[in-house]
């Protein structure tokens, strides 16, 4: 056969073929696209999840159905997602407690790392430490010394949750009190327990807790955050009773499977930040103690590393295991 023809059959064929893989790209999405929420209706997750889900509804012109899954300290609504097709018409939302599970259980059964492809932090919002309006610690401090001796309680949205580990770690690391975990599937009934006397006291990010806070029905001793934050003004930090060096944020996330295209990740990430950019959406999240977050999904997956590491080394320092 001729060289020539050849060559332009091959050429033809290459050009024939690039047409092909562009074309199978399918514009996105076509569909509803569904939101796992990885803990109980009512909580920060599942508030942030409806408040950004409603808006890329709005922009995307499909359903964006928000499902809860709560259980396990999140690991149910992580496998579900992880096992799901990589398309990006199945998301799920976390708190940092996806950071942190892997290291508490052996069997969690996803890797956060492997298994996933960050899309965005949306929000994040300090835990703070919570009792009832007529506790008789002035702060956390006064608190802690008078626990010594005793046997005290306390309850959190999950085992595994980053709330939990922060109490653990101040408790019982720290501390050395004798203090016993009460899990519940989401922060608003481990505030109930509270209420009603079950428990002691709440560790919890600050959205569930804060109306309570400010109709006098419940009392903020301490926030774990460099700084105070605006919405609780008058609530010290740890540091500030001399427990330095603990910080924790519930930030909020939205997660792929790992394998998504790559262009379908930047899809949502641009949606996911467009959607807490709107003046009603960070109104909203400002009014519950979230600041809104946003970025590109690189910069997650970066924190994301960052975050697995941190609550691996408090993990050890505590001792504690789901197992």
């Amino acid at each position: 056969m001729n060289p020539t023809l050849i060559f332009l059959s091959t050429v033809l064929c290459a050009a024939l073929c690039g047409i092909g893989a562009v074309s199978a790209q399918e514009p996105f999405p076509t569909k509803s696209i569904r939101i796992l929420v990885a803990f109980a209706p009512g909580g920060v997750a599942d508030t942030v999840a409806r408040l950004v889900g409603q808006k890329m509804a709005e922009r995307l012109g499909q359903p964006v159905l928000v499902e809860n899954r709560g259980g396990a300290g999140g690991s149910i609504a992580s496998k579900a997602v992880a096992a799901s097709p990589a398309d990006g018409y199945t998301l799920l939302v976390h708190t940092a407690a996806f950071a942190a599970h892997a290291s508490l259980s052996k069997d969690a059964g996803y890797d956060p790392l492997a298994d996933f492809a960050p899309i965005a932090v949306a929000a994040n919002t300090p835990t703070v430490f919570v009792f009832s309006a007529n506790v008789a610690a002035g702060n956390m401090h006064e608190f802690i010394k008078s626990a010594a001796g005793k046997r005290i309680s306390f309850s959190s949205a999950g085992v595994g949750t980053t709330p939990h580990l922060t109490a653990e770690y101040v408790l019982k690391t720290l501390a050395k009190l004798d203090a016993v975990h009460v899990p519940f599937q989401g922060g608003p009934p481990a505030i109930t327990a509270v209420l009603s006397g079950q428990v002691d006291f709440v560790t919890t990010s600050m959205p569930p807790a804060v109306p309570l806070i400010k109709q006098g029905k419940m009392r903020a001793l301490a926030v774990a955050s460099k700084t105070r934050t605006p919405v609780l003004p008058d609530v010290p930090t740890l540091a500030e009773q001399g427990l330095p060096d603990v910080e924790d944020h519930t930030w909020i996330a939205f997660l792929a499977p790992a394998k998504t295209r790559a262009d379908v990740v930047q899809k949502l990430n641009a949606e996911v930040n467009e959607a807490i950019k709107q003046p009603d959406v960070r109104e909203r999240l400002s009014a519950l103690g979230f600041s809104a977050q946003g970025g590109p999904s690189a910069q997650f997956a970066d924190y994301l590393k960052q975050e697995v590491a941190k609550w691996a080394r408090i993990v050890r320092e505590t001792g504690f295991t789901a197992n």
